[in-house]
């Protein structure tokens, strides 16, 4: 599934392709992905695109008349190919562009969607995310001493803690077991249970390992490239996820492999003994 750093990968990548660049032609060829295609999107032919960004792993693009917002889902990337590059199998949405690029959307287990908010309203699916890891605290409001206040009393593992969206967005899967283990914190231990001087250490090694991957151009997954069509580079560097089994980098101890809330875990038993 593409996370934070693969989203903002994708968002990078095709800004330059898009912003300010009218939108000559929309085709769908499926409409039924995780939602319905919103109706307005067909609507958007010559409409300009005013701006791109992202919220949690929600893609914005800006136009005059209100937004469209795309997220990936499970197997979802977004390519810009040319007009006579013919679509594939689960090739299901293009935007046609003015500078002859194609934005093409792919998507085969269908889980994504594009969506369509109106001026001045926020969709109900980006209304409750929680703050950004990688803003500064003065935009986000997210600091080590929220994180504390906010475990309190929370017998809740601290891998499902911070993927929790209410808590941060952005926390996906591969770059919690990644960053409890730069932090040297086991998955299991309670939220409340961690100190504050830990959630110091975790946030800023949370900060480090996606900022890595978005420098390294996403992780490299079986379903993600990147808006060029290349896969990612982030997972030969990944110290402990997919290596259950394996002797951990740091100390050559065995990676267990647990599963918490039906996802992998693996962590180093010795370097991450609380």
């Amino acid at each position: 599934m593409p996370e934070l750093p693969e989203v903002e990968t994708t968002l990078r990548g095709i800004t330059p392709y898009l912003l300010n660049q009218t939108i000559e032609n929309v085709v769908v060829r499926q409409s039924r992905l995780r939602w319905p295609v919103a109706d307005e999107i067909s609507a958007l032919t010559g409409q300009q695109v005013t701006g791109l960004s992202r919220r949690g792993k929600y893609l914005l693009l800006q136009f005059d008349a209100g937004t469209a917002v795309w997220h990936l889902g499970m197997s979802g990337s977004l390519r810009l190919v040319k007009a006579e590059e013919d679509p594939r199998i689960h090739d299901h949405i293009d935007w046609v562009l003015g500078n002859g690029w194609i934005l093409r959307y792919h998507d085969p287990r269908r889980f994504g969607a594009l969506l369509w908010q109106a001026p001045d309203t926020v969709l109900s699916q980006i209304v409750s995310l929680g703050p950004e890891p990688l803003l500064p605290e003065a935009e986000s409001g997210l600091s080590a001493a929220s994180l504390y206040q906010r475990s309190r009393g929370k017998k809740q593992a601290i891998k499902l803690f911070i993927m929790d969206n209410h808590t941060m967005v952005g926390v996906g899967n591969i770059y919690a077991n990644e960053s409890l283990f730069m932090a040297g914190i086991r998955p299991t231990t309670a939220a409340g249970n961690i100190s504050k001087p830990r959630f110091e250490r975790l946030l800023d090694c949370i900060r480090q390992v996606l900022g890595q991957a978005i420098e390294q151009g996403g992780t490299t997954l079986r379903d993600f490239v990147n808006s060029d069509g290349n896969p990612g580079y982030f997972a030969q560097q990944l110290q402990v996820y997919g290596r259950g089994g394996k002797p951990c980098r740091v100390c050559e101890t065995t990676l267990n492999e647990i599963r918490q809330g039906q996802r992998a875990t693996v962590y180093c038993p010795l370097c991450q003994r609380r």
